[in-house]
């Protein structure tokens, strides 16, 4: 099982947002709080595909499928998402500063 790991937190910008395909959006301080409390945990984690990629100055953005599983308030839950995810340079790192997701329906 894949447990979640505050070190995740480094690799986003501090204005970074995350658009769920409930059509929920976080921020920072949001993903935080939802992170620590365990209402979300993790199993799976799968890239399926890489199906663009592109790159201007000092950004990236990827689109991708991935498969996730895992517990959502204590219920199991799998699902496949396409991603459009902005990275950007910061000093030598890159950080993610947005991200959206679509649920796949079979």
């Amino acid at each position: 099982m894949i447990m979640n790991d505050v070190q995740i937190v480094e690799l986003f910008c501090t204005d970074v947002s995350f658009g769920h395909s409930n059509g929920w959006i976080q921020n920072l301080d949001d993903f935080k709080k939802d992170f620590s409390s365990k209402k979300v945990s993790y199993k799976e984690i799968t890239q399926l595909e890489i199906s663009e990629l592109k790159k201007f100055k000092n950004a990236v953005s990827i689109r991708r499928t991935i498969k996730v599983a895992g517990l959502y308030k204590n219920q199991n839950f799998e699902m496949k998402l396409a991603l459009l995810e902005i990275w950007t340079k910061k000093k030598s790192a890159w950080k993610l500063w947005s991200r959206q997701s679509v649920e796949i329906k079979p």
